[in-house]
């Protein structure tokens, strides 16, 4: 018997013959107790114990395995750390090399130019003071030569210089003179220095014009003379020879519009300064090319004391060169992809003149060039910063140029540039380090690495692997334990299985399960030890049985059954935990229980009153629940307990499956209390009851009117036990205290109707339960059908033109009836995957709307005893099951042959049960039309109807009732307040037509009484469930024209035909399910159904009697329709188990039938008279009942 252990603090002890057990519990799901530290050993083979120990010895493992990964780790990260910073370090050489060597060259240019200007100041201040004469009236004597000398000292490659006096306004006409004279001389001596060719030195004059003037650029570059006022520097000596043909001017008024804004701005800060300043510029190359450079303004003073303070600038060097040259020739060869980015601090100037914004340098604005250095080569890239931003974090930083000038000289929007060199690394260098040596040094690395890590891997993983293995067996181990005993035996078994460890008695091979020896489990038959068994001389035990179980469980699939068992023993089990009950067994549908063991506690049976009572509010509670997803009846199950205390031996049986067990009388004694007693109702024998009154409770319990004859026993006294009494009391509460606070409300002890609630699902009717249980079915079929389509449902806002033809012809439903319904065809792979893959939700809209519906559907079906809401959802739930039971009839039908390839499809379909488990619109139409098929069914037959003529029978003729059904079901339907729900069923006209197609013709197969209908629908069985399938369907050799084309039509014919029939026979099968259900089922419907034909004839409304023909009549129903419809089920081979289920029950319930019957006829009139005495008189079928005008 299973054991779900106890809960509490304390330790206690029973002295029983000649031994004494100590028991120690611990909190479970469904047992009560108490225990602490017995002074056992602790146990080798326990749960916490071994698991601890291997806990720790994997954790051991795994640390040392971690240090050694990390050590490994470590050398993987040091190692490319070190190649990483040797690229670093390598690179930084580079950019040093790089920086130091052109700032080298840098300040050689600048040292060699203030050199030559002072030189050409003291040359000048020497031959004005031999000559009497003054600048601007001076000429560089040996020009080509010195300037020649100067470019190799400044180490530039080809440059461009010359040198401008200052003309001051009042020397203008006497300069031009002095200039005519002196440039033949200075011509001649560049020509012969510089062995120019182009032109000899006159020419050269002729081309000189005698006059200060300057290119005018918006003039088409005319030459112009200089006739603004204001000192100027024209052009005198150049170098090279050519570079300028004639004298062009240079001026120096920073007013003046005729000289570049470039140059006006380098002379205007020089002329503050007196000192050189640069300036970004372009330097052509060629007529069409031109590259970055700088133009360089030397000052030129009349001294050569650069110590007097009253210099005189008298003229200027002006230098013009690229500076590519300067990265030229810095590294050797091979040192290769060093970018430099040469960057200004000043902006460039705008067109007007005016800088831009110096604080906040436009990317646009900024003076940058960007070249890269490949060895003693140097390439420009372009005027842009174009390093690879990837290389950003190794950026070199050099100051290339700073001229030292204090800008708070200046005035405001003026700048003297600091030129800083930018160096990165690029992805050529990069790959220069990847050589041979360091790949193999990193795939060396790399192994280390990997290899670390795959033994740290396998081995974790043989460690882990063992330990969940053992920790898998001692947990399943402690658990079954556990399970089967209670703690304190359990703690026994440890116990002696630890002493066999201690003594050296190993596990062999053969032991039992979990590594436990046959000891444990006591499969010895020749066991020296003394089995682990004691007595507990007070002890209380409940049986506890689920009353309407069996029927119900008829009606249902099994795993329902089990939802309902595992939701109602799991809420028992919390109970019993809660009021400190000892679980014993589950027998089918009956909850054995017992207080006062294996702890024994004084008010046993007061706690055991508790848990029943406590067990009959849970049980309403439970099943009212389960009713919305269950289905009907569910609600209407019981529970029926008894209870008896005494004493019990109880203990471990060993041998095999070997449980904790209790016997004795008491076992038995309680078993009968159940038996005997009422559903709803706990019963107590007078030894109980006794208990309970000692303990002040007398209240509790009434004595039964009669007393109840007992197997074994004899006649005995027993006693119901109140059931509205407050009975919950906490563990550690005194019975004085207990007694002080439970109430006691009247009720009526003879009545055993159940009450509702008045909150949630439990204060719903029993109508507005069933409500929301087809809601839940037909929702889930609605969502498959979405499914179906990808998921899209497209909302309809009015009618179709489909939807409103239907019906407006003036015909009858009946006329609508076809033989065969044609079925969608489907990828049956693409929909399975489509169900497990996608999760969709119809909506609110659609699921109120749905709830409303059904609701309205409800509220239609008028209050007969048979025919009425109730009926319709137990069909529903039949054929709910059927759906659910329907399996593949590949071997069954006969279609595994060869078939054409243009058939695959319908192949597909007969392998899924003629296509009806797999369209989802076909199963929802089938359970809709089960709802629909009796709504406002008038309580007799369709005979009846037409012999009364009633409006409906004028209109419809046959089969009134159910064509009445199907017309009020659809035109609500079809109702504006339903589109969303209509949108989810169908969404084009052929999902339309077949909609409506089915439940025409399901709705039509529930009247039974038509002989003509049934007549074609036998006919229409045989022929799609005939052996030969071409006979059936026609054919002969020579009606098609090849033998794929006959098997094309033979299945199409077959999937159709017997699909079609198959629906029928389910609703048909649903619509009589009780009469193939458990006979408590049938009975409860027959009586109903009874009811409902004798009150017709109470009223007029039936020619005979029922109570004459019932008994007869039922017999004939089996033998003619029922058995042989239920050998149809079976025979199509569709619906699996159910079939066979179906068949036994009707064979059964006609047995019983004949055995009982006629008592029960009279059982139901005595009912009918009881309750209906007001009908004694038959009513006048004229007298205005509206039911005689439908």
């Amino acid at each position: 018997m299973p054991h779900q252990s106890s809960s509490n603090e304390d330790t206690r002890s029973v002295t029983s013959g000649k031994s004494q057990l100590t028991y120690v519990s611990t909190p479970s799901s469904s047992g009560a107790g108490s225990g602490s530290d017995t002074g056992v050993p602790p146990q080798v083979y326990s749960s916490p114990t071994v698991g601890k120990r291997e806990e720790a010895d994997v954790l051991r493992a795994r640390c040392l395995v971690a240090l050694i990964l990390l050590l490994a780790v470590s050398g993987v990260a040091t190692a490319a750390n070190l190649l990483v910073k040797q690229q670093e370090r390598k690179f930084a050489g580079y950019a040093t090399q790089i920086g130091s060597s052109a700032r080298s060259r840098v300040n050689q240019f600048f040292d060699a130019l203030d050199s030559f200007a002072s030189s050409i100041g003291a040359h000048a201040e020497t031959e004005n003071a031999l000559l009497n004469t003054s600048w601007p009236f001076y000429r560089i004597p040996s020009w080509s030569v010195q300037a020649e000398k100067l470019v190799k000292q400044t180490g530039v490659d080809n440059p461009s210089m010359g040198m401008a006096p200052i003309v001051q306004e009042d020397e203008r006409e006497q300069w031009e003179r002095f200039a005519a004279k002196q440039h033949p001389i200075w011509y001649q001596e560049s020509i012969e220095h510089e062995g120019y060719t182009k032109f000899t030195a006159q020419e050269l004059v002729n081309f000189t014009f005698p006059y200060v003037h300057f290119y005018d650029a918006e003039d088409g570059f005319q030459i112009k003379p200089v006739s603004r006022p204001g000192e100027v520097a024209p052009w005198f000596q150049t170098y090279p020879l050519g570079l300028f043909v004639g004298d062009s001017v240079f001026v120096s008024n920073i007013d003046s519009i005729l000289a570049s804004r470039q140059t006006e701005e380098i002379y205007s800060i020089t002329k503050i300064t007196r000192r050189p300043n640069i300036g970004f510029t372009r330097i052509p190359v060629d007529a069409d090319t031109t590259i970055p450079g700088s133009q360089i303004l030397q000052p030129i003073f009349d001294r050569a004391d650069t110590e007097a303070d009253d210099r005189k600038m008298v003229a200027y060097m002006i230098i013009s060169f690229p500076w590519i040259g300067y990265f030229t020739d810095l590294l050797a060869d091979g040192e290769d992809g060093i970018i430099v980015v040469l960057e200004s601090a000043c902006p460039k100037l705008v067109e007007d003149g005016i800088p831009s914004g110096r604080d906040s340098i436009k990317e646009s604005d900024r003076n940058i060039v960007t070249y890269q250095v490949d060895g003693p080569n140097a390439v420009l890239l372009g005027e842009a910063d174009l390093h690879d931003p990837k290389y950003d974090s190794l950026v070199v930083n050099i100051v290339f140029l700073d001229l030292g000038v204090d800008q708070s000289q200046l005035p405001e929007g003026s700048c003297v540039p600091k030129l800083t060199l930018h160096v990165y690394p690029s992805a050529g260098l990069e790959d220069s380090f990847k050589t041979d040596n360091s790949l193999i040094y990193t795939v060396v690395v790399v192994v280390i690495f990997v290899f670390t890590c795959l033994v740290f891997l396998l081995y974790d993983f043989s460690v882990g692997r063992r330990q969940r293995t053992v920790m898998d067996r001692i947990a399943k181990q402690d658990r079954i334990v556990s399970d089967v005993f209670p703690t304190a035996i359990r703690d026994r078994l440890y116990e002696n299985q630890a002493k066999n460890v201690r003594n050296g008695v190993g596990v062999e091979e053969d032991d039992g399960p979990f590594g436990l020896d046959e000891n444990f489990y006591g499969r010895s038959s020749t066991i020296g030890s003394a089995p682990l068994a004691d007595l507990f001389p007070s002890v209380t035990v409940t049986f506890a049985d689920l009353v309407g179980f069996t029927a119900w469980s008829s009606a249902r699939e099994p795993h329902q059954v089990f939802i309902l068992l595992e939701t109602i023993y799991g809420a028992f089990d919390k109970l019993a935990y809660r009021h400190g009950v000892f679980k014993v067994e589950t027998v089918g549908d009956c909850y054995v229980a017992a207080a006062g063991l294996p702890e024994p506690t004084e008010d046993h049976a007061v706690v055991a009153c508790r848990f029943a009572r406590d067990c009959l509010r849970k049980m309403k509670d439970v099943t009212l629940k389960l009713e919305v997803s269950l289905g009907p009846d569910t609600s209407e199950l019981d529970l029926r307990t008894g209870i008896h205390s005494g004493q019990v031996t109880a203990g471990v049986l060993r041998g095999e499956r070997s449980r904790f067990q209790l016997f004795g009388d008491t076992m038995n004694t309680a078993a009968r209390m159940e038996s005997s007693g009422e559903r709803n109702r706990i019963q107590i024998s007078q030894v109980t009851a006794n208990l309970i009154t000692e303990a002040g409770l007398a209240r509790w319990i009434i004595p039964r009117s009669t007393k109840m004859f007992v197997k074994g026993k004899g006649e005995m006294q027993t006693f119901w036990v109140r059931k509205n009494t407050k009975s919950f009391k906490p563990k550690g509460a005194d019975l004085q205290s207990d007694m002080s606070t439970l109430e006691e409300t009247a009720e009526t002890e003879g009545s055993s109707e159940r009450t509702e609630d008045e909150s949630g699902i439990e204060g719903m009717n029993r109508t507005e339960r069933l409500v929301e249980w087809n809601v839940e079915v037909l929702a889930a079929l609605l969502e498959q059908i979405v499914v179906s389509r990808g998921g899209v449902v497209n909302q309809i806002q009015n009618l179709s033109e489909a939807e409103k033809k239907i019906g407006i012809n003036g015909g009858t439903v009946l006329e609508e009836f076809t033989p065969v319904i044609p079925l969608k065809r489907f990828d049956a792979e693409e929909l399975e995957r489509r169900q497990r893959t996608t999760n969709v939700d119809i909506g609110e809209e659609a699921k109120y709307q749905l709830r409303h519906f059904i609701s309205t559907i409800s509220g239609m079906y008028p209050d007969n005893a048979f025919h009425n809401f109730d009926h319709a959802s137990h069909v529903t739930a039949s054929v709910k099951k059927l759906l659910a039971r329907i399996v593949n009839t590949d071997d069954r039908n006969g279609l595994a042959v060869s078939i054409p390839t243009d058939s695959v499809d319908l192949v597909d379909l007969a392998g899924h049960s003629y296509g009806i488990t797999s369209d989802p619109l076909t199963q929802f139409t089938v359970v809709f039309s089960a709802l629909i098929h009796d709504v406002d069914h008038p309580g007799v037959p369709n005979t009846q109807l037409v012999k009364e003529n009633t409006r409906c029978a004028q209109i419809y003729k046959k089969s009134v009732a159910e064509q009445k059904s199907v017309d009020i079901a659809w035109d609500m339907l079809m109702s504006d307040e339903y589109s969303a729900l209509r949108a989810c069923i169908y969404q084009t006209d052929d999902e339309l037509r077949r909609f409506r197609q089915l439940v025409v013709n399901t709705v039509l197969a529930t009247d039974i009484a038509d002989r003509e209908l049934q007549a074609l629908r036998k006919a229409r069985w045989e022929t799609a469930f005939s052996k030969n399938t071409e006979s059936a369907v026609g054919l002969s050799d020579d009606g098609v024209a090849s033998e794929d084309r006959k098997a094309t039509i033979v299945i199409e014919h077959l999937i159709q035909a017997s699909a079609t029939i198959v629906i029928e026979h389910l609703i048909q099968a649903s619509d009589v399910s009780h009469t193939m259900q458990h006979w408590h089922i049938f009975k409860k419907w027959n009586e109903r159904f009874f009811m409902e034909c004798y009150r017709a004839y109470k009223e007029g409304r039936a020619d005979s009697d029922p109570c004459q023909t019932w008994y007869k009549g039922e017999i004939g129903f089996f033998d003619y329709y029922v058995i042989p419809l239920a050998r149809k089920l079976q025979s199509c081979g569709v619906f699996g188990v159910s079939s066979h289920e179906y068949l036994n029950y009707a064979i059964a319930n006609r047995e019983e039938w004949v055995r009982e019957g006629q008592a029960l006829i009279q059982m139901f009139l005595a009912t009918f008279e009881e309750e209906n005495s007001h009908l004694a008189v038959p009513l006048d079928p004229s007298s205005g009942d509206s039911r005689m005008n439908n």
